[in-house]
């Protein structure tokens, strides 16, 4: 058979498609499935990832890859940037059987509703047997998806972050831990706590929601394309740039989380809605690597929606919008209350300052786990101790402590440091956006317009045609560099808590 680009392209469509259907099963798996459903939709979902390994790294897919890489000269520019895309694909994936693959997503669905059931019963022995096999799934998958990685837990990190390894993070996890220990102790011995107890106060559940889907969509997320809908855990799914769905939680006395959360998830939609058309149907429509990919849902979160110059524009809609609620508050009380730091059980619901060493507990179990310093059995011993250490506090019940993330039974080991990597990434964006931008006056005025364009213009619009590195060069001049975000950090919560040098 002839190769030629068009027919190439009509393959990756294809693949294209069926993971479409994949994200739509798992979207309502998540929001609207009924427990009892769950092992015909896992059956469903592994017949449907057969196929979908089968089309990516099947025969005709190899053949394809083999031939336009000894023929790039015979693909055009963004078709040469697909076949990079589709070779890390093809060959992570061909070596493993699809019998086998089937078996790990229903294994996958299977510990998802599981964990559901866990975190009701508040039992973590409940996942456990669950958890040993994905693990053990994933061992049996690491040397099929090795490519020279000195450590196991390297090769899942490459799964996610493409390049990125344990020497690399190790010393940025360090940086970081000592960073925030530092300030912590600065904004404890200098500060002024702030004023949070309004923070607790009852606002409505359906005003919440209005207040998110009123802040996400002038922030720019489209809902002519996008849907709000709510799940357990905040998440969004992309079938394509014109059906992106995000989820959101809310609890009547924890408005930050849901408008913090709601504004997150957003993020990530706005990245989906905007890439390129061209990349339709093509490993292109989508981010570099998460860490991109996360950067772009904490620069909604943390440097637009925790920005001094954001509140003072949006606060009186805030209190339109809320009604009595906060009229005794006025906006600098709210802000300095709305940035109070202090140590969660909660990833989700921890400030940014100390967020990342909820991320540094996850990184060192997983290291440990697939490096072979640690055993599934242990991970509630070992969890408990290191939010102990670190954050000086430990959870009374594995729902607040091991269960509360689904990242385990959805099997996304190494998935963890890219939320870490994503604020470091924002930072840095952020930064450079105010070199070319007067970033203070727009969030003050409220129309957010150009900030978003920049975003889309500068990242969202060039889908995956970059690696991590050449988009994080392109757009900032230079590589990854934590100190941003430091910087950034200090700069705020010394603000915040009214910090003067002694």
């Amino acid at each position: 058979m002839v190769k030629t680009q068009a027919a190439f392209l009509a393959l990756v469509k294809q693949v294209s498609l069926v993971r479409m259907n994949l994200t739509l099963l798992g979207w309502d798996a998540r929001t609207y499935l009924p427990p009892a459903g769950t092992d015909f939709r896992g059956e469903l979902t592994a017949t449907l990832s057969a196929q979908d390994l089968a089309l990516s790294a099947g025969p005709e897919m190899g053949e394809f890859v083999a031939y336009f890489t000894a023929h790039p000269d015979e693909l055009d520019t963004q078709s040469q940037q697909v076949l990079r895309l589709v070779k890390r694909d093809y060959e992570l994936n061909h070596e493993i059987a699809p019998a086998d693959y089937a078996d790990y997503q229903q294994t996958l669905t299977h510990a998802q509703g599981v964990w559901e059931t866990a975190r009701a019963a508040q039992d973590f022995s409940l996942l456990q047997p669950d958890l040993v096999k994905i693990v053990a799934q994933q061992k049996d998958f690491i040397p099929k998806w090795r490519h020279g990685q000195a450590t196991d837990y390297d090769v899942l990190l490459d799964l996610y972050e493409p390049g990125m390894t344990v020497a690399q993070l190790d010393p940025i996890m360090a940086t970081l831990k000592a960073g925030i220990h530092r300030l912590r102790e600065r904004l404890q011995a200098q500060g002024v706590t702030p004023r949070a107890d309004f923070m607790s106060r009852a606002v409505p559940e359906d005003v919440q929601e209005q207040l998110v889907r009123t802040v996400v969509q002038r922030l720019g997320y489209d809902f002519s394309k996008g849907d709000l809908s709510r799940s357990t855990h905040p998440f969004t799914v992309s079938l394509d740039r014109n059906d992106v769905r995000i989820t959101n939680r809310y609890d009547e006395h924890a408005f930050q989380m849901a408008f913090l959360g709601g504004i997150h998830e957003a993020g990530h939609g706005l990245y989906m809605q905007n890439f390129n058309p061209a990349y339709d149907y093509t490993p292109l429509a989508d981010a570099p690597s998460m860490g991109l990919h996360e950067s772009q849902s904490l620069f909604n979160e943390i440097f637009l929606a925790r920005n001094p110059a954001f509140w003072q524009g949006e606060y009186p809609r805030f209190q339109a919008a809320t009604g009595d609620i906060f009229a005794d508050i006025d906006e600098p009380t709210f802000y300095r209350g709305f940035m109070t730091t202090k140590p969660t059980l909660i990833r989700t619901e921890a400030d940014p300052l100390t967020y990342p060493l909820h991320i540094i507990v996850r990184y060192e179990l997983e290291k440990g786990l697939f490096n072979g310093d640690t055993t599934v059995a242990e991970l509630p011993d070992l969890w408990r101790q290191k939010y102990h250490d670190y954050l000086g506090i430990e959870p009374g019940n594995d729902t607040d402590g091991i269960l509360q993330d689904i990242h385990w039974a959805g099997g996304d080991f190494g998935y963890f440091p890219t939320y870490l990597l994503g604020q470091l990434y924002a930072a840095q964006f952020y930064h450079t956006m105010c070199q070319e931008l007067p970033v203070t006056a727009i969030l003050r005025s409220g129309d957010y317009q150009p900030i978003t364009q920049w975003r889309r213009e500068k990242i969202h619009w060039l889908g995956a045609s970059l690696t991590p590195n050449q988009l994080c060069e392109q757009v900032t001049g230079e590589p990854l560099n934590p100190q941003y975000w430091l910087d950034w950090m200090t700069q705020t919560f010394e603000t915040a808590y009214q910090v003067t040098d002694k």
